[in-house]
């Protein structure tokens, strides 16, 4: 097989990168995913904004529920196989299963039994208790059959495999799911390194798209979730660049950051 994570320009993408030739993915298996046609692509339309106790003026909610997804806008729906823990789940893993329980780290990756993957793959799970104290599931995703993925798992890590994780690689071979969330390069058949913070309403906070050859980095992504979570706790707070939890945060109005600016 032909890898994917070998051939790309160093740049985080704002449109398709040049074709790269690649091998058809291991022997496809059956899908069924539920979601809505996409509709072609709109200038984004800001929903206003209301003041509550508990809902944030800088938690926009991106309307129009025909737009690609979009940062603000509810996650697309899917249900796929999957492997954990060395066998094929026999439920189907299904996105909105973990509607008000959890938070989601969805994130595609180009190929099984490439170069840059397994990095980000075992980054992840080596960091997984972390991120399950503070309740988010991670979902790994890419176009591979569940048997590229059992055999990517059952390999040593020394080998270039993957080893024990511990979290679910999701099987998308019809490239229903990459293409849903915009991620597909269509005349590659592959996704980009797509990631989507997803919050326990279902809808995507946060999203990062690198090309092929950019790794990402676990500690920005748990990060970017701790901020998330901070803000949607204390609706009345934003959380300034590089924020951590137990650092000093903003009131978004001109009074209140004068006094953050003040104490920096």
């Amino acid at each position: 097989m032909a890898m994917a994570c070998s051939f790309a320009t160093s740049t985080v993408v704002s449109s398709t990168p040049p074709p790269n030739p690649l091998a058809a993915p291991l022997a496809p298996h059956s899908l069924s995913f539920s979601r809505a046609p996409l509709a072609a692509s709109r200038p984004l339309r800001l929903a206003a904004a209301t003041r509550s106790a508990r809902t944030s003026p800088f938690l926009a909610r991106a309307g129009g529920v025909d737009d690609l997804p979009l940062v603000g806008n509810k996650a697309p729906d899917f249900d796929a196989e999957a492997v954990f823990d060395q066998e094929f789940i026999n439920v189907t893993v299904k996105l909105s299963d973990y509607l008000g329980k959890k938070y989601v780290i969805l994130f595609f990756y180009p190929l099984d039994f490439t170069f840059v993957c397994p990095t980000e793959i075992t980054a992840f799970s080596d960091r997984h208790d972390e991120f399950e104290k503070i309740n988010t599931q991670v979902l790994g995703v890419s176009i591979d059959s569940v048997f590229s993925h059992l055999a990517w798992v059952q390999t040593d890590r020394k080998s270039g495999g993957l080893g024990d994780l511990k979290y679910p690689l999701i099987s998308d071979v019809t490239k229903s799911i990459s293409k849903s969330f915009g991620v597909l390069i269509p005349d590659q058949g592959i996704a980009l390194r797509g990631l989507f913070i997803i919050d326990k309403e279902g809808v995507i906070q946060h999203s990062t798209i690198n090309n092929l050859a950019i790794g990402r980095s676990v500690d920005e992504t748990m990060r970017t979730l701790q901020a998330l979570q901070y803000v949607q706790e204390n609706p009345d707070e934003v959380c300034p660049a590089g924020w951590k939890p137990g650092e000093k945060s903003m009131k978004p109005d001109p009074k209140g950051s004068k006094e953050y600016f003040a104490a920096i």
